[in-house]
Formats: structure tokens, C-alpha cells, sequence
């Protein structure tokens, strides 16, 4: 074995200038309602803001740990807690079943767009803010993730893993936003800096040099609110219009161009778009060539017919029509220049339910991804969950056909000038194996889907939940192919609508299956256990672009413990297994991570694939260790972390979006500052 002697230094930057008070900016309850941030008080007394999500490991320990304490430090201080939850599309359906099966007693609200977020400089979650009973932002502290993927960025090389060193040896990524308010009037932007780019980033086209990535004017008076410059937007759940960033992925639709937003009764809400998105960037924006149009409307029943209304359901109804335009230079096939999509939605809840459902119609769309067939798209997505204290359960279906919707129609990757987003219905794991090398990624040309979840908590004091209480987690998500035929080339106007869809049925192909269960138990006051089992079925071939590749059978086990050496200092570890008689056969990894509060931590790991599925006769399977080291620094809003090791070839996610990585060994920096 021989690895080369070549150390690549990966400098990741982030710096945001934060408000000193809570922005007014829109969220959701659970239930739907809109709310202002600017309006979150607590008589005087201090309020806590958290930052989480569901797919977020650290945050949810973060949450129970002070769930356990809340009741105390209320009664001590009167601190209300208000955890603002990030989760988008893929995952939102997840938050209010996931929260009553905590038995949670904070103040929770959506974010799904991220725009609470953006306006605080949160980077990554979790993140937490102190307003004193001003109103101010008096402090902040930007969290720990310990084994979380976003954080594992490291490049360098060895030839035993594959990987490449680029021709320079130092690559960065930097980033730093500013943002100016002024009563009703703000503006903001980011300069970005990619000299060069981190190897295999990003997910679409290449980003070089560097400039101002992102620009924005924005003025509110009364309830009428206008943008202009960059903005991200999502209409419903995004299936006909979705502009958002997942910048560790390089994923940014940004939309340049302007946005209207305007209230002009209680409970209806008017929105309305207009311009390009952006494609790559080169010393600055570039934006892909065609122009994107949308309105979407919506009406909340519980907030139109009384501001104080207190019954006990609420109706929402919205409706969105999205077109794009992009001329037809095609010298063989007249294209349509311009390609229109609807949708409908409505979402009804009381305090134990939420059923969602949205359609969404897309007319005829030849592009690269269809093969430039002539036949129209169209989507159903249903989500109920039911959740008391103690409680949570979801169900979920969505049935895609034809969905690729892009601004330009010749878009390279399936990442660029996306105008919609088809989430997902399966769950974000965050342990390292079942989230990094199986993930699921939506199949917008054809797909059906469920998924099924269930919450419990037995309670403190009963036989199953003992002195601490037990949390009880069960998943099961499966997604197959469309029931389609397809047309035969009797002529030219048959082979252009490619095929005929069965709408509502599944194919005979399973792209995947999930089924997991989780047990977690807190056994004294210094330890907590998990054990977590998952039974996945991956077709490879189809998922990841790996055409012959057999479909993976694989079981995971996973056994997680964290110990409180006291109340600054602990230690979390994994110890993860993956067995499969298929791909790269079984994986086995381990973590520890110590913890001592408020500044440091340490967290070593070693992933190890210890058989290779199909070895060639008389040749030793190849055994490969993948160990990485990773030490930081946190003060306030600011975070150093370094890295270095082994990263193997593969799938590296962020909230359930992925992109692909290449194999690396070396060492990285990553610096973020929210001032």
C-alpha cells in the first residue's frame, strides 16, 4: 500500500453579520398560521431561539436534553423557548408528529424557506439565540454537529482509495453575507469566493473566481412587501415552484429578478415572480437563459373570517400557476417557448390533525431529461399525521410523472435551473452508513411512493419507560416505478408522446425500500442509549446512475451512547454495521466525540469496508479503512474546525439533497462567524 505524500488544505469560510434584534419576518405555526417574528415577546422576560430539524441529530439531543430542564429554569427565569424547525419540503410533514412524540413543551414554528434563517446568518443548525426582554439578541452560539456530514468536507489523496489532488494544493470556499436594515427598508448581499472550488463541489455546473453571488433590495409598507435583485421563494410544497440553496451542496436556484408580496385582507395571501435563476458562477452571478413567471394565492379560513378565532379546525386553500419562457432555436423539432404549470392545494388541521393534499399539472415539456417527448407532467401529494402528547403518527403518498421542470430545457445536470422540487417520501437518516452510501433521491419521470411513521413515548414512571421514560421510533418508506406503456413508433406524433401512464398505480420495479425501527432509552442521569435497525432495499442502477448493477439488499444495526462526565464535559459514540451481499459488500464504523462545554470538542472515526461483495477468484478482498480525525473551537457565533483524514468516494447529503464526492485524504479548515 502506498499513499501518495501530498496534503490538500480546504478552507471553508462563512462570515454573516447578524441583527441585534429579531427580524420581522413570516413563519407557521403547526397548524398552518402565519405569524411575525417581529411580534415574539414574553412580558418582559427572555426568550431562547432555536434553530433545528428533524434530519438534525445534535438538535434533537439538544431539545431533550433541555426538555428535561425546561420546567425548572421557567419557574428560575420565565425563559420561554420558541425552536424554530428548518425543515422544507422533504421533511415538514415529519415536524409535528416528531414534536408531540418528544412531549415537547415548547413554541414551535416553520421555516420552510429558510427565511428566518437567512436573515439571522444561521449557517448551520443547530444554532441558538438569547433575546433579552427588549428584545435584543444578547447571545448566540453557533452548535457543535458531531457526525454531521455537512462538516466532513476534506480533500487530498492516496491512490489506494482513488483519490485526486487538483493542480493547485490549496482549494477554498468562502462566503460572506452583509445585510442593512432601516425601519421598513432592507438590503443585503454575498460575496462568494472559490479560488479554487473544493474538489467535486458543487452539484451543478462548475463555480470559478470570484464576486457578488447574491443582491437584494427589499421594502415593506404595511402588508405589501417588495424585492428586488436575488430571492428565494416556494410556492405550496414547491412541486411547481421551488428557489432555494443548500449552499454545502452548491445547490442555489436563486431567483434575480423581483417579488411581490401583499396582504390585502386577514388571512389572504398574494404572491408573484418574475426572472431568471441563477445557473454558476463565474467572478459573480450568471443566470441561465430563460425567464421564469409565477403567481400563487392563498386563503386561511381561520384567520378570514375571525382574527380571533378559536375553533378548533382551520382550512387553507392556495392555488399557483408558474410559466417559463425560453426560445425555441431547435433547427429539427418545434419546441413550446413557452410552458405553463398549476397547482392546487389545500390543508386542513385541528389540534390533533393535518391532512395535506396538492396537484400539480405541467403541459406538454420536451427537454433533455425526457428524451424531448411532447406528453404532459403532472403530481398528487397526500400527507396526514395525527399527534397528542406522547404521541406522533404520519402517512404519506405521491405519485410523480414527467416532473422535470427546468428554465432551460438543454440544463446539464439534474441540480441546474430546477424551477420545482419533488420531495422525497423517506426518512433523512443521520447516522453516517444508511445516510451516506443508500440515500433515496426522487425520480421525477416517474414514481410512486409511500411512507408511514410512527412516535411514542412511554412515560416517567411506567413499566416500559422506567425513571426516565422510553422513545419509540418505526419508519417504513417504499417507492417504485410508474405503471407506464410504451408507445410504439407507428409515427412521428406516437413516438413523441413516448408513453401512456397508469397515474395512480406503481410499476412492477421497486426503486426502494426502507423499514426501520429505534429504540432510545435514557438509563440513569450520566447515560442514554439507542439501538436502531434498518432493513433497505437500493436499486442502484436506477438511483445512482450505475447501469447492471444488481439491487442492494443490506441490513444496518447501530448502537449509539452518550455519558455526562458532568454537566461540561461528555462523550457520545457509534458503533455502526452494514452487511450486504451486493456492491461494496459490509461496512463497519465507529465515532467518539467528546464535548467539553462551551468551547471544545474532539471526535475521531474510522469507516472500514471489510468485504468486497464479488472478489475475483484467488484474489484478496480489498479492506480499506477510511479513518478521520476532527477537532474545534466555538465562542459565541464563531466556529473553527479542523479536519483530516480519509473521506471515501461517494454521496455526501445535507437535509436529504445529495451529490456526489470524490475520494480524498488531507486536511480541511472551516471557519464560521455570525457577528
Amino acid at each position: 500500500m502506498r499513499t501518495l505524500n501530498t496534503l490538500l488544505l480546504s478552507l471553508s469560510l462563512s462570515f454573516g453579520i447578524a441583527q441585534s434584534t429579531v427580524p420581522s419576518v413570516t413563519v407557521q405555526t403547526l397548524a398552518g398560521k402565519k405569524v411575525d417574528t417581529g411580534t415574539f415577546s414574553n412580558n418582559g422576560k427572555p426568550i431562547i431561539i432555536n434553530f433545528w430539524a428533524t434530519w438534525c441529530a445534535p438538535c434533537k439531543r439538544e431539545l431533550s436534553t433541555i426538555a428535561e430542564k425546561y420546567a425548572q429554569w421557567q419557574k428560575e427565569t420565565g425563559v420561554k423557548l420558541i425552536a424554530i424547525s428548518i425543515d422544507d419540503a422533504r421533511s415538514m410533514a415529519r415536524v409535528a408528529p416528531y414534536v408531540n412524540g418528544q412531549d415537547w413543551d415548547y413554541e414551535v414554528y416553520l421555516d420552510p424557506n429558510g427565511d428566518l434563517k437567512r436573515a439571522l446568518n444561521v449557517n448551520n443548525v443547530p444554532h441558538t439565540f438569547l433575546v433579552n426582554g427588549a428584545g435584543q439578541i444578547v447571545y448566540q452560539h453557533n452548535n457543535y454537529e458531531p457526525g454531521d456530514e455537512n462538516e466532513f468536507q476534506y480533500y487530498n489523496e492516496d491512490e489506494d482509495i482513488g483519490a485526486v489532488v487538483p493542480a493547485q494544493r490549496l482549494a477554498a470556499n468562502a462566503w460572506m453575507n452583509l445585510i442593512y436594515t432601516n425601519n421598513n427598508f432592507e438590503m443585503g448581499g454575498r460575496f462568494e469566493s472559490y479560488e479554487p472550488r473544493l474538489a467535486g463541489y458543487p452539484a451543478g455546473q462548475p463555480y470559478i473566481g470570484s464576486g457578488v453571488g447574491y443582491r437584494y433590495a427589499k421594502y415593506r409598507m404595511s402588508d405589501l412587501e417588495v424585492t428586488v435583485g436575488n430571492f428565494f421563494e416556494q410556492f405550496g410544497q414547491g412541486m411547481i415552484f421551488r428557489s432555494y440553496e443548500e449552499r454545502y451542496l452548491g445547490v442555489d436556484n436563486a431567483m434575480d429578478g423581483f417579488r411581490i408580496k401583499y396582504r390585502p385582507y386577514r388571512g389572504i395571501y398574494l404572491k408573484g415572480v418574475m426572472g431568471r435563476q441563477r445557473f454558476s458562477f463565474e467572478d459573480g452571478l450568471v443566470n441561465g437563459a430563460g425567464v421564469v413567471r409565477g403567481f400563487d394565492a392563498e386563503l386561511n379560513l381561520g384567520e378570514f373570517l375571525d382574527s380571533a378565532w378559536t375553533c378548533s379546525g382551520n382550512l387553507v386553500i392556495g392555488g399557483s400557476f408558474v410559466s417559463k419562457y425560453q426560445e425555441d432555436r431547435d433547427p429539427l423539432l418545434e419546441l413550446p417557448e413557452n410552458v405553463g404549470s398549476y397547482a392546487f392545494r389545500v390543508n386542513y388541521t385541528t389540534p390533533k390533525w393535518n391532512l395535506y393534499s396538492e396537484y400539480a399539472y405541467k403541459i406538454n415539456d420536451p427537454n433533455g431529461k425526457n428524451g424531448f417527448i411532447y406528453k404532459p407532467g403532472q403530481a398528487l401529494l397526500v400527507n396526514a399525521t395525527y399527534s397528542v402528547r406522547g404521541f406522533g403518527a404520519s402517512l404519506g403518498a405521491h405519485t410523480f410523472d414527467n416532473m422535470f421542470y427546468q428554465s432551460d430545457r438543454a440544463a446539464p445536470t439534474p441540480f441546474d435551473l430546477n424551477i420545482n422540487f419533488l420531495p422525497p417520501l423517506t426518512k433523512q437518516h443521520t447516522y453516517n452508513l444508511p445516510a451516506t452510501l443508500y440515500p433515496y433521491a426522487t425520480q421525477p419521470n416517474g414514481e410512486v411512493s409511500a411512507q408511514g411513521e410512527v412516535f411514542y413515548k412511554w412515560k416517567k414512571g411506567t413499566p416500559m419507560g422506567g425513571k426516565h421514560g422510553t422513545k419509540l421510533a418505526v419508519n417504513y418508506s417504499s417507492a417504485y416505478s410508474l405503471d407506464t406503456t410504451r408507445l410504439g413508433a407507428v409515427d412521428d406524433t406516437t413516438r413523441r408522446l413516448g408513453y401512456e401512464t397508469n397515474f395512480f398505480s406503481p410499476g412492477k420495479r421497486q426503486y426502494f425500500q426502507d423499514f426501520n425501527i429505534e429504540v432510545r432509552k435514557k438509563v440513569s442521569d450520566d447515560w442514554e442509549f439507542a439501538v436502531t435497525w434498518l432493513n433497505v432495499l437500493y436499486d442502484i442502477d436506477i438511483i445512482q446512475g450505475k447501469p447492471g448493477k444488481q439491487t442492494v439488499y443490506s441490513d444496518i444495526f447501530v448502537l449509539e451512547g452518550l455519558h455526562n462526565f458532568n454537566e461540561k464535559n461528555s462523550v457520545r459514540f457509534e458503533v455502526q454495521h452494514l452487511s450486504t451481499g451486493q456492491d461494496q459488500g459490509n461496512w463497519a464504523t465507529a465515532l467518539a466525540e467528546f464535548t467539553f462545554s462551551p468551547h471544545w470538542f474532539v471526535a475521531a472515526m474510522d469507516q472500514f469496508n471489510y468485504v468486497t461483495a464479488s472478489p475475483e477468484e484467488g484474489v484478496e478482498p480489498e479492506r480499506l479503512h477510511y479513518p478521520i480525525g476532527s477537532m474545534g473551537y466555538i465562542r459565541g457565533g464563531n466556529r473553527f474546525q479542523i479536519n483530516y483524514g480519509r473521506q471515501r468516494a461517494g454521496i455526501f447529503c445535507v437535509g436529504g439533497v445529495c451529490r456526489q464526492v470524490p475520494a480524498s485524504n488531507g486536511l480541511t479548515v472551516s471557519i464560521t462567524s455570525t457577528f
